[in-house]
């Protein structure tokens, strides 16, 4: 049992989620469904919490951590690759006796279709943008995915149905990608020979450069629902300048240059992040509850 949880800003958990973590406080938990403004107004959510909740939105840096000093539970409503990309400093966390958990692929069926109706609108000229001179299929559309974790493989395997011929680069092989028809291939060669490419890498990775981007070329269609840029700001804009050059973005991929980026005509984005679904939201409940659920019996185990 927690003496205090403290659900810090609007993690999206459903109300069945939020009673659940009343029968592990033996306080009221206390619920923000707004983002807190500063780091002073985060520790004074926090206060004498020994248990937190938080979204992807919000950071629990060492500062924070230091000055609640009660912790002992962190649970990360959204995903925990690595400390690296991490909005919790998991290692000063580790340090201090908190456990951190974190969840994965909650969102990823609706990202995936974000990105697909978007393409699709996109090479046929549904809306106010046409890819081509004349609308094209997505059939042996030569895609280069750039990070074959859940979301670029469920993304594969949606475009290979329509027939695209799919590539890929990641810091790892993927044998069993590779048996099923999916390619590796470097990724300057994979830019080079893509017709898109999506982006699917952690939060603070800048993988895309000026030379990646004079390698990708022009006549292509940038893709990036990652959580932030994934590239050079300066050598993307030098790119997306050409008017042969497409790119699309959620409310995650832009970040905070929808207004810088949206100065370009051939840019399309959203505000909306297309992972936040009814469907996204249960099951990030559901992991976030088995989370605390397992962590309370290791504890009193």
């Amino acid at each position: 049992m927690f003496k205090q949880i403290v659900v810090v800003d609007n993690t999206g958990m459903h109300d069945w989620a939020i009673e659940r973590l009343g029968e592990l406080s033996e306080k009221p938990v206390k619920i923000f469904n707004d983002f807190p403004l500063n780091k002073a107004e985060i520790i004074h959510r926090i206060e004498d919490a020994d248990g937190v909740f938080v979204s992807y939105k919000t950071r629990l840096g060492s500062e924070i951590l230091a000055k609640c000093s009660r912790l002992k539970y962190i649970g990360m409503c959204c995903s925990l690759i690595s400390s690296k990309s991490a909005n919790v400093d998991v290692d000063f966390a580790h340090e201090k006796g908190m456990t951190v958990t974190g969840i994965r692929d909650y969102g990823d069926e609706g990202l995936v279709e974000f990105i697909v109706s978007e393409l699709i609108r996109l090479l046929k000229g549904l809306g106010k943008l046409q890819w081509k001179s004349e609308p094209v299929e997505l059939t042996k559309r030569k895609i280069g995915i750039i990070g074959l974790g859940t979301t670029g493989k469920m993304l594969a395997d949606r475009l290979q149905a329509f027939g695209a011929e799919i590539h890929y680069f990641s810091r790892t092989r993927k044998p069993e990608a590779e048996q099923e028809g999916i390619q590796y291939l470097p990724l300057n060669q994979l830019l080079a020979t893509s017709e898109i490419v999506s982006l699917h890498l952690p939060r603070n990775t800048e993988l895309l450069k000026k030379a990646e981007f004079e390698n990708l070329g022009s006549g292509k269609i940038l893709v990036n629902t990652s959580l932030g840029l994934t590239f050079s700001k300066s050598a993307f804009e030098n790119w997306i300048s050409d008017k042969q050059n497409f790119a699309i973005f959620d409310g995650d991929g832009i970040g905070g240059f929808k207004k810088e980026f949206d100065k370009y005509e051939n840019v399309i984005s959203t505000e909306m992040v297309s992972g936040r679904t009814k469907e996204a939201y249960a099951r990030l409940s559901q992991k976030v509850i088995a989370n605390v659920d397992q962590f309370i019996i290791n504890y009193e185990g």
